[in-house]
């Protein structure tokens, strides 16, 4: 008799425990909190061209080696008049615009290149991708300044099986050569309005949201 007592009392305690872990926190460290409203508007690192860019690239006084509307090609490159297959995933607008201008030097004297993004896609590292309880998981390209609550409008919110204050983002920390994962409390951000629970984020982000069990 004894003994089954303190066998339901363990199970009621480890209940307990399971409905705690449910309606907690995500747990792991907590970023700082970011303003709704920016003070002061910054540019974020020098963009990278991803897959499917879309670019502009303009040769001064040879509109014949010129074209708008270059798509970056799924294996990271491009060809235009002259160049062929030319790698552009992972550089710079100003990086690639050097390299076509060495490349065309071959042919035509002292041309001056410039290379414009006209659509972003940007790589998987300067990407935030949302996936979980949202209305719709996506990746978004990064901007300068951009909050969880950003990020949040942009995916539709959370669904009505969110657990929003479970939410996790995964970073990248390259002091330390791995990824850390941080606790999100997104339904106190976007369903009671808790401005501490707005957080910055970084290109490369990754904002999972679990599902409730009940």
């Amino acid at each position: 008799m004894r003994t089954g007592a303190i066998a339901r009392f363990a199970a009621l305690v480890f209940g307990l425990l399971a409905l705690a872990g449910c309606v907690g926190g995500g747990g792991g460290p907590e970023l700082p909190p970011a303003a709704f409203v920016a003070t002061q508007e910054g540019p974020s690192q020098e963009y990278v061209i991803g897959p499917l860019d879309e670019l502009s690239i303009n040769v001064w006084r040879n509109p014949e080696l010129s074209a708008t509307n270059i798509q970056v090609r799924p294996d990271g490159r491009i060809s235009i008049p002259l160049v062929t297959d030319m790698p552009a995933v992972g550089k710079t607008p100003a990086m690639l615009q050097e390299d076509i201008r060495l490349h065309l030097s071959q042919y035509i004297e002292q041309p001056i290149v410039s290379v414009i993004v006209t659509k972003f896609a940007g790589t998987f590292s300067q990407q935030v991708r949302i996936i979980g309880a949202t209305e719709k998981p996506a990746s978004i390209p990064y901007r300068a300044n951009m909050t969880v609550l950003d990020a949040m409008i942009a995916v539709g919110g959370l669904n009505e099986f969110a657990a929003g204050n479970r939410a996790k983002l995964i970073r990248f920390d390259p002091r330390v050569g791995r990824q850390r994962e941080y606790a999100l409390r997104l339904t106190d951000l976007l369903r009671r309005g808790d401005s501490k629970a707005n957080v910055m984020l970084a290109p490369g982000d990754v904002i999972i949201i679990p599902e409730s069990m009940f």
